[in-house]
């Protein structure tokens, strides 16, 4: 199984970037995608995921700004971030979550500064 994120980073406030996660070894379409950030000296934490069916949730912080999208042909989940923010710093990393297994990418560094 490999998960392995690109696309990140230094970036502009109000900037844009877009993440990509390639995956192999595992049905990507069953999964629900998931991408997680961990900021310089914060928790790992989950701020978009997009289900098997297609539902999405954003959190807070990000909602409006980053959209998430997922090509089941490709076995690829994107991340298109817009209006970057100093506080979306961190690192990124993809997340697959099964019934009964979950897998992670090594994660992409994102920098928001000017």
């Amino acid at each position: 199984v490999q998960l392995v994120e690109s696309g990140g980073g230094l970036v502009q406030p109000g900037g844009s970037l877009r993440l990509s996660c390639v995956t192999s070894g595992f049905t990507f379409s069953s999964y629900t995608m998931i991408w997680f950030r961990q900021a310089p000296g914060k928790e790992r934490e989950l701020i978009a995921s997009v289900s098997n069916d297609d539902y999405a949730f954003y959190a807070n912080s990000v909602k409006g700004r980053f959209t998430l999208s997922r090509d089941n042909a490709k076995s690829t989940l994107f991340l298109q971030m817009t209006g970057l923010k100093p506080e979306d710093t961190g690192v990124y990393y993809c997340n697959a979550r099964g019934t009964i297994s979950e897998y992670w990418g090594q994660g992409t560094q994102v920098t928001v500064s000017s």
